[in-house]
């Protein structure tokens, strides 16, 4: 019998056996990425919004198309500020004709191209590289676009801004952490600390999280619409001075995810306790076009700045604004921006650097911030139908806001302030004392095991309470009031008559 020989590189893992056969030998992969070894702050980083209830709403969505035993036929998603896909509401033509004439020029020569659209095309084209929109922008972002900003925000608010000081970002969350980075200060003997309000959106305690920051949580008040208590403030700033350095304070106005708008007078006070205690503001005003309640309006942190004069109108703060919530609700385009205001030159200069480390922002979500800012004027070709559509959206959210509250309190044991705002209700809700302890026991946040029964039972997906932190002992979820109105009032419906099996259940 002929022997064969064979030939095996020096460092490889096959070994001949006594048979002759080659078989791979066993070797221990080493990993230099495990849990154990894996940054432990990554660990910390929570988001509720895009949570186990809302991967397991995923998970049922796939097996509704197929055979399935879920009594219903299709999961409610209200469980994110997403205008779009919540399937009530279609792309604004202005907006999609501009950032179709920016990426497609060619298509501006039809006769059918609005010529008010067609001038701003050219004029933002005008400033890109090569004339095109593929080409990197400005770290800041496109000036054209942050001339336009710095024009809408001095309408709004009556006073000067500079595009110098306007920084275009990928939504508004990615300028959110760019800031709280900005107030880190590892140097320091204690961590950093940044006030947020609770409840919160989740997006701060992730990024405090993420930072190592100090979550200095101050309670909103329920009981008068989620106001800010300036009693409150000064009790969790005092409570937390032993374990950090505080440096700045959050704001969401209007609120999220509790739908609030804060009165004039509130914001006054706040920055009067900001300025008390040099803490640096972050005006979260993303909602600033979502105000539903009359009698409600909306005031903005710098306005109010300015307004109260020497010395508030020299505090420092950052002001945010997004593409993905108003009433035009492109949030897959990732536009935003943020305001510097009163900030040292110096830090300024930082600030550039930092941001010039990622290039820019995308120019699409910058083209997309561009059509919200600059709309339409009265007597422009464009007008008439912007005017027809935008009102259109308006009216259902506004409609949809008072309904939700209106249904939400007529169920026995749940209780909803009125959504005066943004795109959200959070309603409180009574759990029985025997499903707490059983959801404890289960080591899961009571909420959470009654979000997940009601997704379980009636494929209705909110978020609970507990993910966007609460004040001890309550309970509440959140839902959006993006649904269509006929959808909203079957979810509603089906909400009461899983509560009060709910509550049956587990009297």
């Amino acid at each position: 019998m002929l022997a064969i020989r064979c030939r095996l590189p020096i460092n490889s893992s096959r070994i001949v056996s006594a048979a002759g056969v080659i078989t791979r030998k066993e070797q221990k992969r080493h990993a230099s990425l495990t849990m154990e070894t894996l940054n432990p702050l990554v660990k910390e980083v929570e988001y509720a919004v895009r949570g186990p209830i809302v991967i397991r709403a995923g998970e049922i969505e796939k097996k509704l198309k197929g055979s399935h035993n879920f009594p219903f036929d299709r999961v409610i998603r209200a469980n994110i500020g997403d205008c779009h896909a919540s399937g009530n509401q279609v792309p604004i033509t202005y907006i999609r004709q501009f950032v179709a004439g920016c990426t497609y020029p060619e298509l501006m020569k039809s006769s059918n191209f609005p010529s008010d659209i067609k001038s701003r095309v050219e004029r933002l084209l005008s400033v890109c590289g090569g004339k095109s929109l593929g080409a990197y922008t400005e770290s800041q972002g496109i000036i054209t676009i942050r001339e336009d900003i710095a024009a809408y925000i001095q309408q709004r608010d009556g006073y000067p801004s500079d595009p110098n000081n306007i920084y275009l970002c990928n939504g508004a969350s990615d300028g959110i952490k760019t800031i709280i980075k900005l107030l880190m200060n590892n140097n320091l003997e204690k961590p950093s600390g940044i006030m947020i309000p609770v409840p919160q959106y989740p997006l701060y305690s992730a990024t405090l999280s993420e930072y190592g920051a100090y979550q200095i949580e101050y309670y909103l008040d329920e009981g008068n619409n989620w106001a800010l208590n300036i009693d409150e403030l000064e009790r969790a700033l005092n409570q937390s001075k032993d374990r950090c350095v505080p440096r700045g304070m959050v704001i969401i106005n209007p609120g999220n995810p509790t739908g609030q708008v804060l009165s004039r007078d509130n914001i006054e006070n706040v920055i009067r306790f900001a300025h008390k205690h040099q803490l640096f503001i972050v005006a979260d005003e993303v909602y600033q076009e979502n105000v539903h309640l009359p009698g409600s309006k909306f005031f903005s942190f710098k306005k109010t700045l300015m307004d109260l004069g020497a010395p508030y109108n020299q505090m420092e703060m950052a002001s945010f604004h997004s593409a993905s919530k108003g009433w035009h609700g492109e949030c897959g385009s990732r536009g935003g921006y943020y305001e510097l205001i009163n900030i040292d030159k110096d830090v300024r200069v930082q600030v550039n650097k930092l941001i010039s480390a990622c290039l820019c922002s995308t120019a699409w979500g910058q083209a997309v911030m561009a059509a919200i800012i600059n709309p339409p004027k009265e007597g422009e070709p464009s007008y008439e139908l912007y005017k027809q559509e935008r009102s259109a959206v308006v009216n259902r959210l506004r409609e949809k806001a008072e309904l939700v509250g209106r249904l939400f309190n007529s169920v026995e044991g749940v209780q909803c302030n009125p959504v005066m705002g943004a795109m959200y209700a959070f309603p409180r809700i009574e759990l029985p004392k025997k499903a707490i302890e059983h959801a404890k026991s289960k080591n899961m946040a009571p909420d959470a095991f009654y979000c997940f029964q009601l997704l379980e039972k009636t494929g209705i997906c909110v978020v609970p309470g507990s993910g966007f932190k609460q004040s001890p002992g309550t309970h509440h979820f959140r839902t959006t009031i993006l649904p269509p109105v006929d959808q909203m009032k079957d979810m509603v419906e089906k909400f009461r008559t899983f509560h009060l099996s709910f509550l049956r259940e587990w009297k």
